[in-house]
């Protein structure tokens, strides 16, 4: 598949991953909403990894850069 995250998008999904695993540890949402965020956060941690976003595909979306002509 073909990478449509760039370096930004990427370090964006990284920082709310990281903070909604923390939010959810330090108790912030309720106990049975915790598993759930946990679960959101490792997908968008795991795209942020991937660099493939399947939501972006139907859309045409990447957040890449093109790459320069020469």
């Amino acid at each position: 598949m073909k990478k449509n995250i760039g370096k930004m998008d990427r370090i964006f999904r990284f920082a709310v991953a990281i903070s909604l695993s923390i939010l959810a540890y330090a108790g912030v949402f309720p106990a049975n909403l915790a598993l759930p965020v946990y679960i959101v956060s490792l997908v968008i941690g795991f795209t942020g990894i991937t660099r493939i976003c399947l939501l972006y595909k139907p859309f045409g979306i990447t957040t890449c850069r093109e790459k320069a002509p020469f």
